[in-house]
């Protein structure tokens, strides 16, 4: 049979299996058994290899199967994906047997909070997760229909029957999680994440003038033009590309050197200023929408550049306005947008919201707009709930009494929220007796790890196909995907191994139960995949009709 390890790569390999006569036993090879699944392929070694590139270094296929072969194991892109997954299988089961370690390793630490988090995208299922918000070890995972309180109810009960009852339980402000958490575990306190606050509340404040930028962006065909305008400057810049040098250091120095491409410069100062706005997007700091404002900072770089042409224009190197006829034509490109009125007042009324939303992530101490540690950023846990709760007072204060608020009906159900929620927002913190003394817990203090997780799924996906939705890569992915975030937990991986390897454990797995899971995920996605012939075809309930009236006759 033909074999693939890290160690050997490819191999022909010849097992010996021996049946006992007198109780018709088969017995394998055991050093066999230890390298590889029992009908498989590829080794231990290389199932942790694909998984952990993929999940924990973000490779995607193309790059595994280069390091693959690499190491002489050949392999195609659809056996990364059929090893990924067995990866998470392999995960999970070893993660199921490791329960009672994470249970006793998290009452060590005084016991756990239950952190609850979903997503969604289109019509896939809702993918949830929890985890113990002080460990940062993530729990269990399902997929739901929604998640309403119906739904959520059994896989609590599950959680609480696999860890016990938490000392508390934070999620999103969506009511089906309070709801759930509230029957299962009924003198609990419940609190609201105030990362997930600040994102519900920014959504709602800021979402309609974002929607509309971005249509109007889309509908003048900005990345278009501006591309355009790019690969049209780059021909010019080619035939002198010693001018890119030379207005590098002219930045550098702030003056031009006196060289014999200045007629060449105005091309890369276009190229450059339009590179610029093309770049908007590093002006965010990693946490995404509604903290990260992507299509506004487009349209403001837009606006910059446009000044700065006209600024240009007046400028002649060299004694000659035709060199400048470059600038003339991106600020000929850029007209209709520049020129759109309605898009400028969009963008004024998100700019003085976005200075609101600002001030209220500064009062809660979270998401930080200076801060560039993205959703790695916990928030700073050395200010005390009682502070929290007095900035955020004060910002209440300071809104009310602005000249905007009156005529503002967002600033207005900005405050209504903080108001519903200041309860669950603004506890006391819970104290916690562990071994070392009693810790006090602030439990509605974020904790990004399954956010952060999403995001790494969204971006892989996104990246590998070229298109924004990720509806069917949560409808096929296996629900137990996101414990790879826990191997790059210390104290979770000494749970789960002990002295022994990755590889080693998964060995230990029985290989019967990871191919009925395998076949099951197979079925999983739909009850009735014969639909999906017909479930998008436009006309389709004329046809049922049709259909069935021939049928009647």
């Amino acid at each position: 049979m033909k074999v693939s390890t890290l160690a050997i790569g490819d191999f022909i390999a010849h097992e010996t299996v021996c049946c006992c006569r007198s109780c018709g036993e088969v017995h394998h090879s055991k050093e066999m058994r230890a390298l590889k699944p029992e009908y498989g392929s590829f080794g231990y070694e290389v199932i942790v290899f694909v998984g952990e590139a993929l999940f924990l270094r973000c490779r995607n296929y193309q790059q595994i199967r280069r390091e693959l072969s690499e190491r002489n194991v050949r392999i195609s892109e659809s056996e990364i994906a059929f090893l990924a997954k067995k990866f998470v299988l392999y995960l999970a089961a070893l993660h199921r047997s490791a329960q009672r370690k994470v249970k006793r390793h998290m009452r060590l630490n005084g016991g756990y909070v239950l952190h609850l988090d979903g997503t969604c995208d289109g019509g896939s299922p809702h993918l949830v997760s929890a985890l113990d918000g002080i460990t940062e070890i993530v729990l269990e995972n399902v997929k739901l229909k929604s998640e309403n309180a119906a739904d959520l109810v059994p896989f609590l009960a599950d959680i609480k029957a696999s860890y016990g009852v938490p000392l508390a339980v934070v999620s999103d402000m969506g009511k089906g999680f309070a709801n759930a958490a509230s029957q299962v575990f009924s003198n609990t306190p419940t609190f609201i994440c105030h990362y997930h606050f600040l994102k519900a509340v920014g959504k709602t404040l800021l979402g309609n003038e974002r929607a509309a930028i971005r249509e109007k962006l889309r509908r003048h065909n900005v990345r278009v033009v501006l591309n355009r305008a790019k690969a049209r400057l780059e021909q010019v810049i080619d035939r002198t590309p010693e001018a890119v040098s030379a207005m590098v250091k002219g930045v550098e120095a702030h003056r031009l050197p006196p060289t014999d491409v200045l007629g060449a410069v105005p091309a890369v100062v276009a190229y450059t200023l339009v590179c610029w706005a093309l770049d908007s997007g590093s002006e965010g700091n990693g946490f995404g929408f509604p903290f990260d404002y992507t299509y506004l900072a487009l349209y403001q770089r837009l606006r910059e550049v446009g000044l700065r042409l006209h600024e240009l224009f007046t400028i002649q190197l060299q004694g000659n306005w035709k060199e400048n006829k470059v600038y003339s034509k991106i600020s000929h490109d850029l007209h209709d947008v520049l020129g759109d009125t309605e898009l400028m007042e969009l963008a004024q009324s998100m700019e003085e919201k976005v200075t609101v939303f600002d001030r209220l992530r500064k009062a809660m101490r979270i998401t930080l707009p200076e801060h560039k540690r993205g959703l790695n950023d916990p928030g700073d846990r050395s200010v005390s709930m009682n502070t929290i709760e007095r900035e955020v007072g004060k910002f209440i204060s300071s809104l009310k009494k602005s000249k905007s608020y009156s005529h503002q009906p967002a600033y207005h159900k900005l405050v209504e929220q903080i108001e519903a929620y200041r309860e669950k927002l603004f506890a006391d913190p819970i104290a916690v007796k562990t071994p070392a003394g009693t810790v006090l817990v602030q439990p509605q203090r974020t904790n990004n790890v399954l956010e952060r997780f999403f995001r790494m799924l969204t971006r892989g996906y996104r990246k590998k196909n070229g298109f924004d939705s990720v509806e069917r890569v949560l409808t096929t992915m296996l629900s137990d995907t996101p414990l790879t975030m826990n191997l790059k937990n210390r104290e979770y991986v000494h749970l789960l191994l002990g002295d022994k390897t990755l590889a080693e454990k998964f060995a230990e797995v029985d290989a019967a139960q990871i191919r009925s899971s395998m076949a099951q995920s197979r079925n999983a996605p739909t009850r009735y995949p014969q639909l999906r012939k017909i479930i998008r075809l436009p006309d389709l309930p004329e046809s049922i009709v049709s259909a069935l009236h021939r049928a009647a006759s």
